[in-house]
């Protein structure tokens, strides 16, 4: 018997329609002779009434006198009711189903409100329901500490929860339910030519979702990865086959899973085993048994990947050339900007010149910010990220070329770039965001 987990995200909750699609994708794996685990996030998006964003409106009006570990027992909410009304229609529709919010299927994490990472997993209590013939439906993004108090995983942590449990239940799979058929080689409204990607590497998927990319949470693949968890990414609306994302070598099953597949046949009945989210990968046994390691690129065609297309951000640009002492002049000054939260993004640092991004969003707070410290400065408006994703680009020449080719193909101009192993991104105007993509796109033959 397989265990199987399935986590729907908010528009596959959000209304009958959506119940009754997961349905069907629960009865399916029922009829294949698998035990699913349903893994659920808040139902719909603002201005749904129980959407994560609609409950903290609730509060909004009075911010200043806000808690973090109330906000979090406020975010938390919105799962539980969407664990509960799911239960609900299965158990309608002839499925036994149990709701699990996350303490009760014993996820223990850290003690950050509102980012908590996960620590460990007792999942004895999801195993009792399985072994008993239920399934067990779990609010994702959220855990308690070890104080007992509720906190919650930061956004797009139901991905986590649901791959974090597969790990500590040894499931077989995961499947991430989403209202698109997989992980596409760009954003569809930006690039009409995207198209599915039948496979894709854990290392691009992951830099695809740093750089902005919403299928998947970045954090849930890190846990697919070290844990050894296979992971697809499907619609809830239609029976494609969706996106594998694909491990780059194989490995001996963990000493937990085995025990855990064990407690689930029955075997080991009573048993159970806690998942330590620090030391749970495959390993080496001790009897020295042999490790396949197959090290090729999924493509040796493709060079790139996907392309990541976000718009909304601002560049700043900072002259030091006034600073009698540059170097602890620019230490302050990034001290200043972490201690305000502001996340930078493409920073670039050239002797007495630093450029970043930053979100529109915190622009106010940077500016106040940057007039405070008393720094020369300027800001340019309407500015997009575009990320060029690609596992084949390690050691490859030319890419960067082919970029700046395409951009000037496509009458789209470029502010400056920055790269990474597998990824460079380059900063463009707002306005010519889908010009870019597009031309980008077609320059790797992704369409």
């Amino acid at each position: 018997m397989a265990v199987i987990v399935q986590k729907f995200g908010g528009t596959s909750t959000a209304s009958e329609r959506g119940w009754q699609a997961l349905a069907q994708k629960v009865k399916v794996e029922i009829e294949q002779g698998n035990s699913p685990i349903v893994v659920v996030s808040a139902m719909g998006r603002r201005p749904a009434p129980y959407a994560t964003d609609s409950l903290l409106g609730l509060v909004a009006p009075y911010q200043t006198s806000g808690s973090a570990r109330e906000r979090d027992m406020l975010m938390a909410c919105g799962e539980v009711i969407s664990a509960v009304v799911v239960s609900h229609y299965l158990r309608s529709q002839g499925l036994e189903a149990q709701a699990f919010d996350g303490p009760e299927a014993g996820i223990l994490a850290g003690n950050s409100y509102g980012q908590a990472s996960i620590i460990s997993i007792d999942p004895s209590n999801l195993l009792k329901a399985l072994q008993e013939g239920k399934i067990p439906v779990v609010a994702g993004f959220q855990g308690i500490n070890e104080q007992g108090e509720v906190v919650t995983l930061g956004r797009g942590g139901s991905d986590t929860t649901a791959v974090a449990l597969g790990a500590a239940v040894g499931a077989d799979r995961v499947d991430i339910f989403t209202d698109v058929e997989g992980v596409m080689t760009a954003d569809p409204r930006c690039v009409p030519q995207a198209k599915v990607l039948d496979k894709i590497s854990h290392s691009e998927v992951g830099e695809m979702a740093n750089e902005g990319a919403k299928v998947l949470h970045p954090r849930a693949v890190e846990i697919s990865q070290s844990h050894s968890v296979p992971l697809r990414v499907r619609s809830t609306f239609s029976d494609a086959p969706g996106t594998s994302i694909e491990a780059m070598g194989e490995g001996v099953e963990d000493e937990a899973s085995n025990l855990v597949k064990q407690v689930v046949n029955g075997v080991a009945e009573g048993s159970a085993t806690c998942l330590t989210m620090e030391n749970a990968g495959a390993e080496t046994d001790p009897a020295g048994t042999n490790v396949k390691i197959d090290d090729r690129r999924l493509s040796s065609e493709r060079v790139v990947t996907g392309i990541v297309s976000v718009p909304g951000y601002a560049m700043v640009s900072i002259d030091f050339q006034a600073a009698a002492d540059l170097r602890n002049y620019r230490l302050e000054l990034f001290d200043e900007l972490a201690k305000a939260s502001l996340s930078l993004d493409m920073i670039n640092v050239a002797g007495d010149k630093v450029t970043f991004l930053i979100n529109n969003s915190d622009l106010n707070v940077a500016k106040k910010l940057l007039e405070k410290f008393g720094c020369s400065f300027s800001m340019l408006l309407g500015c997009a990220k575009l990320s060029v994703v690609g596992q084949a680009m390690r050691g490859q020449p030319g890419v960067m070329l082919r970029i700046c080719k395409a951009l000037a193909d496509g009458g789209a101009d470029f502010y400056y770039s920055t790269d990474s192993h597998i990824t460079i991104s380059v900063v463009v105007p707002e306005s010519s965001l889908e010009v870019a993509a597009r031309a980008v796109h077609r320059e790797f033959g992704l369409g």
